[in-house]
């Protein structure tokens, strides 16, 4: 019960403020396009490269740690897009944002607020580096799926590497992916940050947390939660109890993570699904509905599935 109230309440109480906002029209239907782009772009790289600057390289590359979070993250990404391409067919671009929302958890927006309210500054580099495998890793996957099949490759000159170069063209201008690359050169030079600097970092970085849930708040007041209900729903299942449960089986009994890096890892497993699902699926104009609906759906549940996560991890 500590879980829920010292953890769980305070962060979904943030996310409830934007979304109320949102549906009394305090803030209009595109107010939370703005907030993301500070949390993004400023906020979230703030906070990202003081905390590694901050800490030993070698903290960062802790590769069984990698190797839970990694492994469940893939593991769930191929078996869904393999049911889906079943239970649910559709087009590759739909299987590829189906693979996509069963293991895209809202690490920037709602996981790392919760891993520092749970854990402290001890969270910071585990969620950071969840935050930066999904970006980095298998959102570009998605992207070239969508990509091939929306025949852009195929009448392009250069084949694959017309498509592949773009996507990670993207993703290695993406401003976390960024604050993380000089956050750890700074630590491997050992080069001292200027206090003022510092100060300035800490300042954007203390932002983060409640301007990232109240925009996810925001962001679900405009959502319609109706669309596609049956894959919606094996998406929340999947999310919420079988990518946990791997990522659990793997962190503790495959590569015997302990501590705050085996809760860690569970709980990026167990978060909801991210909002940038919805943002490539929109780019597409592909799985815009059922998307919106997941992480919305996900979302809701993900108060009570997160406090029982919370509860057995002995958080809070």
């Amino acid at each position: 019960m500590a879980a829920i109230i010292n953890v769980i309440l305070p962060v979904f109480a943030i996310m409830l403020a934007g979304y109320l906002a949102g549906r009394l029209r305090l803030i209009g239907p595109g107010g939370s396009e703005p907030l993301s782009r500070f949390v993004f772009y400023i906020a979230m790289p703030a906070l990202i490269f003081i905390s590694l600057a901050r800490t030993p390289v070698g903290e960062f590359f802790n590769m069984p740690f990698l190797g839970a979070l990694g492994g469940g993250m893939l593991a769930v990404f191929v078996l869904s897009m393999l049911v889906a391409r079943f239970a649910f067919p559709g087009r590759l671009a739909d299987l590829g944002l189906h693979g996509l929302a069963a293991m895209f958890s809202s690490t920037a927006y709602v996981g790392i607020p919760l891993l520092l309210t749970a854990y402290g500054e001890a969270a910071i580099v585990p969620g950071i580096i969840g935050a930066v495998i999904t970006g980095a890793c298998f959102l570009p996957i998605a992207i070239i799926l969508a990509e091939f099949d929306l025949g852009r490759a195929r009448s392009a000159r250069g084949g694959w590497r017309r498509v592949v170069m773009p996507a990670l063209g993207g993703v290695f201008k993406n401003p976390p992916l960024l604050a993380t690359a000089a956050g750890l050169a700074v630590a491997a030079l050992g080069i001292p940050v200027p206090r003022f600097a510092a100060t300035f970092c800490d300042m954007l970085g203390g932002a983060f947390g409640p301007a990232a849930l109240f925009a996810a708040g925001l962001f679900m007041a405009g959502q319609n939660f109706r669309a596609g209900a049956a894959e919606v729903g094996w998406l929340v299942v999947v999310k919420l109890v079988l990518h946990p449960l791997l990522t659990w089986w793997l962190a503790f009994h495959v590569f015997g993570l302990e501590g705050v890096w085996a809760a860690a890892a569970v709980i990026h497993a167990a978060l909801p699904i991210g909002v940038p699902v919805f943002v490539t699926a929109q780019r597409y104009g592909t799985f815009v509905e059922r998307s919106g609906a997941a992480i919305m759906v996900s979302t809701v549940v993900s108060v009570a599935t997160l406090s029982v996560v919370l509860i057995l991890l002995g958080a809070g």
